[in-house]
């Protein structure tokens, strides 16, 4: 039986309008907690994703209170790799009530899908270019004060954009909270669970990152560490063995990516990084050293659908006792037993010896009981009618009239409602002419009659809408995102794009205009857009000898590479003459681009003056040139005493120099 089910509202759902403003579209998928449906905000025309929780936590108030604690939490992660929380609530009805996530709708499909398409594990880049990520999403929660708990790669969504977000942020330590659990149960994913978990139940920051290090493992080698025929024997292993080195599985690994992996998932907490921006500088140091860059995540094929959670066959977030003894032992002995109540055991054994007695009694004695009993429950009966009705008339059946509350401060409104035996609802929404704080309207409206002690729903203003503050950074979809949600519209012009040394490529940069500007609702934001790095002109290495010129190249951002040499009067030989691209050119630096040089051959013409016509000849041979001798009577040990080309001219391999002798 589903949670659908046992809640009363499940055939119904579809279609359901949650809170009077979230509409359910469709099933998207279904997981150990909660079941995930596509939506629409119908205030604000969006569409949405509505994470409904399990039916045994929507009747737990402790479970709700903790949920509405993690939700806010999770609202304030402003993060492009996080996925966002717009709202939570309780939907109440007579059918059962329904505790539901609003959260931005991502397409494309789970990390789990890429690692199944891919036949289970993943190319180097592409891993990291995933973990990278996903350690930033949990940086910027750790930051905040959060830990995830149940990092697995069905909590990782992979957009159509190729986009990595990190979903489900404090849904673990909210049904922990619940009074379906107890303290020796742990809630967790059993693959990905850090032996503090399993021992204790405690986490941090160094969990998230015991469970990230997993996850890496299992994209690099195609399966977890640890595996075992129950949940049990599973946490056993994360407790009493390391998690090996990957390279025993695929052997071609990089050294320092195994070490990553292995210092990531120590069983100590205190040996690994102690959080995931200490875990993400180390990554990004291993990656640059090996010289890898990141590659665009894709999505499956197959991946026609939006995935915001783990599927009915994916590994789900379970309930696990706690180990409370570290040392070693066989799982098949670990038993998870519920403790009977003993005070329950009293009862049921005082009723058992009651039986007897009760036998012993005259047949008059218990018939004169029944009647008794019978007579004062008619009594009882009669006295709940009167109070009953007297209650309905005296108060709930009475009515009163709306006050007026429009056009009053949202404080004033509240009392005008509590002098007239009304309580508020309030909610907020923009408004170009109403000021912040003032309430816009009333539902019932001024003058209709209700119940006293019913509830008025009052649209408080926000004001104008403000430009929302973008980190430079955020996706292109996150920041319109964002603009729509502030009911404003943004704006793509690419004549406003601007190069930027930080912010990648197609990424914002800011807002025009700034953060903070009030506007009318819908007006227009410009999204500044990163063109990526400034493109950087080629330096002047003319005249340079070969290897300052390759010198000069490498500082400035190239990967120089000789290619191939011509004659140049100008130019000394092994001195460079062009580049390709030419110099001055501007060239965008994307990783390190290539520069061909061109190197001069030409050779120098040394002075032969007073040097006997023999060794002239051996001396030019040797640079690749021939000797013309020009004389009035041609005799043995002639010396030169002229020459042309002169000497210190520059001339082709191969040419031929004139001299005259005597």
């Amino acid at each position: 039986m589903t949670s659908e089910t046992r809640s009363g509202r499940g055939a119904s759902l579809v279609g359901a309008l949650l809170e009077r403003r979230y509409r359910v579209d469709s099933l998207i998928a279904r997981g150990g907690m909660s079941t995930v449906y596509r939506g629409l905000d119908t205030r604000l025309d969006r569409p949405v994703a509505i994470k409904v929780m399990d039916a045994q936590y929507s009747g737990d108030r402790s479970f709700v209170n903790r949920f509405e604690l993690e939700a806010r939490a999770a609202a304030k992660l402003h993060h492009p790799d996080v996925v966002a929380v717009y709202d939570q609530g309780v939907d109440r009805s007579p059918d059962g009530d329904l505790v539901f996530l609003v959260m931005q709708l991502v397409e494309g499909c789970t990390l789990r899908d890429v690692i199944i398409d891919r036949g289970g594990r993943l190319p180097l880049p592409l891993a990291l270019s995933v973990m990278e990520p996903v350690l930033s999403a949990l940086a910027a929660a750790h930051r905040a004060g959060m830990v995830h708990r149940d990092v697995k790669p069905e909590n990782v969504l992979i957009g159509t954009d190729g986009s990595v977000k990190v979903a489900d942020f404090g849904l673990v330590r909210a049904a922990a909270s619940a009074g379906t659990t107890s303290g020796s149960i742990i809630l967790g994913t059993v693959a990905y669970l850090s032996p503090e978990q399993v021992t204790t139940g405690a986490a941090d920051a160094r969990t998230d990152v015991y469970a990230a290090g997993i996850v890496l493992y299992e994209m690099l080698t195609g399966q977890p560490p640890h595996v075992g025929d129950t949940a049990l024997s599973v946490a056993y292993q994360h407790v009493n063995d390391d998690v090996p080195p990957p390279r025993e599985q695929v052997p071609d690994l990089p050294a320092p990516i195994d070490e990553l992996v292995v210092r990531a998932t120590r069983r100590d907490p205190a040996q690994r990084p102690e959080n995931a921006d200490a875990f993400l500088a180390e990554l990004r140091q291993v990656r640059t050293d090996l010289g890898i860059s990141l590659v665009p995540v894709p999505v499956p094929a197959a991946a026609e659908r939006t995935q915001q959670m783990a599927s009915a066959g994916d590994p789900p977030t379970e309930q696990i006792p706690v180990v409370r003894d570290a040392a070693p032992r066989p799982p098949q002995r670990t038993r998870a037993m519920l403790r009977p109540n003993l005070d329950d055991d009293e009862d049921h054994t005082h009723e058992m010896a009651a039986v007897p007695a009760a036998r012993q009694r005259p047949l008059a004695e218990r018939s004169r009981g029944r009647r008794n009993v019978a007579l004062w429950t008619a009594v009882v009966l009669v006295l709940a009618a009167l109070v009953g009705g007297s209650a309905f008339w005296l108060g709930l059946g009475s009515t009163v009239q709306v006050p007026r509350v429009v056009g009053q401060p949202e404080a004033a409104a509240q009392r005008a409602l509590e002098e007239a035996g009304l309580s508020a609802t309030i909610t907020r929404e923009h408004h170009n002419t109403v000021a912040e704080g003032v309430v816009i309207s009333s539902s019932p409206k001024e003058g209709s009659r209700m119940r006293s002690g019913g509830s008025v729903t009052l649209v408080v203003s926000l004001g104008k809408p403000r430009v929302p503050a973008i980190a430079a950074g955020t996706t292109v979809a996150e920041a319109e995102s964002a603009l729509r949600n502030a009911k404003l519209k943004p704006k793509l012009d690419e004549s406003r794009d601007q190069y930027h040394s930080t912010v990648p490529e197609g990424r914002v940069i800011s807002t025009d205009p700034a953060p903070g500007t009030p506007l009318d609702i819908s007006s227009e934001v410009t999204l500044i857009v990163s063109k990526g790095a400034p493109p950087v002109h080629i330096p002047n290495v003319r005249g340079m000898s070969r290897d300052e010129a390759f010198m000069t190249l490498r500082n400035a951002g190239f990967e120089p590479y000789e290619a191939g040499r011509q004659f140049d009067s100008g130019i000394a030989g092994d001195h460079v003459i062009s580049t390709d691209p030419a110099i001055g050119s501007e060239v965008r630096l994307v990783g390190r681009p290539r520069v061909g040089v061109v190197l001069s051959n030409a050779v120098q013409v040394p002075d032969l003056t007073g040097v006997s016509v023999e060794q002239a000849r051996q001396q030019l041979a040797a640079l690749g040139l021939t000797l013309n001798v020009n004389a009035f009577f041609q005799r043995p040990n002639m010396v030169i005493f002229g020459q042309y080309p002169l000497a210190g001219s520059q001339v082709e391999p191969g040419s031929t120099i004139h001299v005259t002798a005597f």
